[in-house]
């Protein structure tokens, strides 16, 4: 990590400008923030340079709010909806859909009814994109690095603060279902995280498939199978202690969780699609049971879609690419939520809830040509554009304008502190720690433009591997003979990272290594979790 601040970037006349903020904030340096939450460095440049139209701002937001309240005697009911390995460009609305042979209807409903975000961005991968949503911080920030397999013991940690603890603390009915993948052990799971209730997956869709192997040995076939040398569940379970016979729980707030029955929680070919299907119809009883609740009600809803087992039911649709196992469960996925905005509609709720959909990275190649796809450069595990790029849309009728399609920069972190911001609990956010997601309400409510960040940082694991600002992107390196190690591209104008060179940057350098060297000298005010923390206490 020793060789991140000997990094450069380059472009235009505008980077040149823009960079020379960097300096100022240093200068400036965080000793009275605005708000009780702890925001990265640059975030307080931003704020300052804006501060006087943000105050107005706010106050139409604020006028906004209270007369939705008002209309509807609560705060407005959120719902997360998180998916897995869609990428930029999958869905209709980007030119994927049908042309694909993934037809997307409902989703490009939502979008085409809501707001269209094409700079929206996750983690590179699923545990990570899990940490970030939930606790709106930079997984690094937290202890937990590593994508989790079954038999871990880490998971997240219990001292960080999750939005469902938030919001349960505000008042709100919360509920999640699931992949959860954020740990196997009980202090970890969903219902010790805040959740009142949760039906959640352990583990990611791998697992599910791990037995094709033991499959082709009882029954050869002229074909490898996706896990070659994996034993079968028994033996597995025999040679390394690791149980795979629980694929996920029932969990109730202060009770003990129970194992889920039948197919959705058994591994195998059919559980993801069980699971999906059982988690639909639990959550449009939730919602009906919750609309007429003196209470808003939160919903995290970490979708199966898209995973590599697919969805049987709908293989031999019209428009599915039938080889393509995760086109089926497009379809799938498509259909639940159609039924979801139904219900909303139905209930007369929808208007006092907002539905927010984002893809937890980009697409996972490894099983191709089962897999979702992306017009950009990279994949899952990338910080590539192609890696944390992502389709997203948020759905609010008569609160956000629909048919929008802004550009503003938005992170996956930042709808964290954007429902703590509509729950009425953004000053509850923990000063002790930095928060990396920023509210974004203005954003949905106001319309392009009015978005609140225009940087990001991107971390592969502990490392710094990328910084974004504005419409410029560097990829750091390893430095070579005293040059700074990095590419650097123009993002706007070259969103498939073709072209990134060095010298073109040259005069970005210094700039560049005071805005990383200010992100790090928060951390070492406020310290990353040591990753000894996330380890269950059995293991320990």
């Amino acid at each position: 990590m020793s060789y991140r601040g000997s990094t450069a970037t380059g472009g235009t006349t505008v980077i040149y400008r823009a960079f020379t903020i960097f300096s100022t904030f240093l200068t400036l340096m965080i000793s009275e923030p605005v708000y009780s939450q702890q925001f990265d460095a640059p975030f307080y440049a931003l704020q300052k340079r804006h501060q006087d139209q943000w105050q107005q701002e706010d106050k139409q937001i604020e006028r906004k709010l209270a007369a939705l309240e008002k209309r509807f005697k609560k705060k407005p009911n959120i719902i997360f909806i998180l998916t897995d390995d869609i990428g930029w460009g999958e869905l209709g609305w980007q030119g994927g859909g049908k042309h694909r042979g993934t037809p997307t209807p409902t989703l490009d409903r939502m979008a085409s009814e809501g707001m269209r975000f094409w700079a929206a961005y996750a983690e590179p991968s699923c545990t990570p994109t899990r940490i970030a949503i939930n606790t709106g911080r930079h997984p690094v920030r937290t202890g937990l690095l590593s994508v989790l397999w079954p038999g871990q013991p880490e998971g997240l940690s219990p001292k960080e603060v999750t939005i469902a603890e938030l919001l349960s603390d505000a008042g709100y009915h919360t509920a999640m279902w699931g992949k959860w993948h954020l740990g196997d052990a009980p202090e970890h799971a969903p219902e010790n995280q805040g959740f009142e209730q949760s039906y959640y997956g352990l583990f990611n869709g791998a697992p599910d498939a791990w037995q094709d192997s033991q499959a082709m040995y009882e029954t050869p076939m002229p074909v490898n199978a996706a896990f070659h040398d994996f034993p079968g569940y028994e033996e597995y379970a025999e040679r390394t202690g690791i149980d795979l016979s629980v694929a996920g729980y029932i969990g109730a707030k202060g009770k003990p969780r129970k194992p889920i029955p039948g197919s959705a929680g058994k591994l195998g070919f059919g559980r993801q699609e069980a699971f999906e299907n059982e988690s639909n119809r639990q959550m449009l009883g939730y919602i009906r049971d919750k609309a007429g609740s003196d209470r808003p009600f939160f919903i995290y809803w970490a979708s199966y879609a898209l995973q590599i087992t697919g969805a049987k039911a709908h293989q031999q649709d019209a428009g599915v690419d039938k080889v393509n196992a995760q086109a089926s469960m497009m379809v799938l996925h498509n259909k639940h939520v159609d039924n979801l905005l139904k219900t909303l509609e139905a209930e007369g709720i929808d208007e006092n809830t907002l539905v927010v959909w984002w893809s937890d990275n980009g697409p996972m190649y490894a099983y191709y040509p089962t897999s979702g796809y992306t017009l950009l450069r990279g994949a899952k595990g990338d910080t590539l554009e192609g890696g944390v790029r992502v389709p997203a849309m948020a759905w609010w009728p008569g609160m956000i304008e629909p048919n929008q399609d802004p550009v503003d920069i938005i992170h996956v972190t930042d709808l964290f502190t954007t429902a703590a911001y509509l729950a009425g609990v953004k000053e509850k956010i923990p000063g002790d720690r930095v928060t990396d997601g920023i509210d974004q309400t203005a954003l949905l409510l106001l319309g392009e433009g009015h978005g609140r960040r225009n940087y990001m940082m991107h971390y592969s694991g502990p490392i710094l591997a990328a910084v974004r600002y504005e419409d410029f992107k560097v990829h750091l390196t390893q430095p070579k003979g005293g040059l700074p190690g990095m590419e650097f591209y123009n993002v706007k104008r070259d969103p498939g990272e073709r072209y990134g060179k060095l010298y073109p940057g040259l005069f970005a350098v210094a700039p560049i290594q005071k805005f990383i060297d200010s992100h790090d000298a928060l951390i070492e005010r406020f310290p990353n979790r040591d990753p000894a923390e996330s380890r269950a206490k059995q293991h320990d």
